[in-house]
């Protein structure tokens, strides 16, 4: 299966922001949006970098109360691993588990075409095992 199939189920609309937007706005985003990343972009709409609910808590962790005032840019993760649409889901799931992100967002021919989260693969993933479940099942019921 592909992330293109992920995207075509869940949709691939994307939360950006730019990178000087402070990080207290950031994190209201995440809330109210009930995700764990958004994407910063820059001039048309070149993809700048990711901040993550991780990379706030490290900001908190450093910085204090002020973090909430600093730009997205002091903690964004500036060096992005991305994947292409026509990536198994399986690739992701090795790249989230090499780099140890949660977050992926896929890129064709440098547009952002979606984002997808560790979530999303896993339910990928079970669902195709419950298939595969399915399907065995059924055709050792036929053969019985």
């Amino acid at each position: 299966m592909s992330i293109q199939s992920i995207l075509s189920r869940k949709g691939s609309k994307v939360v950006t922001l730019a990178a000087d937007v402070k990080v207290g706005v950031a994190a209201h985003r995440l809330r109210l949006d009930g995700i764990g990343a958004v994407v910063v972009t820059g001039a048309g709409g070149a993809l700048e970098g990711v901040l993550s609910e991780r990379d706030i808590v490290h900001g908190l962790t450093e910085h204090g109360a002020a973090v909430t005032d600093l730009p997205v840019s002091a903690l964004m993760t500036r060096h992005v691993v991305t994947c292409r649409p026509d990536a198994s889901v399986r690739d992701v799931m090795r790249l989230m588990t090499q780099h140890r992100i949660r977050h992926v967002p896929v890129v064709d021919n440098g547009i952002l075409r979606g984002i997808v989260s560790i979530g999303d693969v896993v339910k990928s993933r079970l669902e195709d095992m419950e298939m595969e479940t399915n399907v065995l099942h059924d055709y050792v019921v036929a053969k019985a």
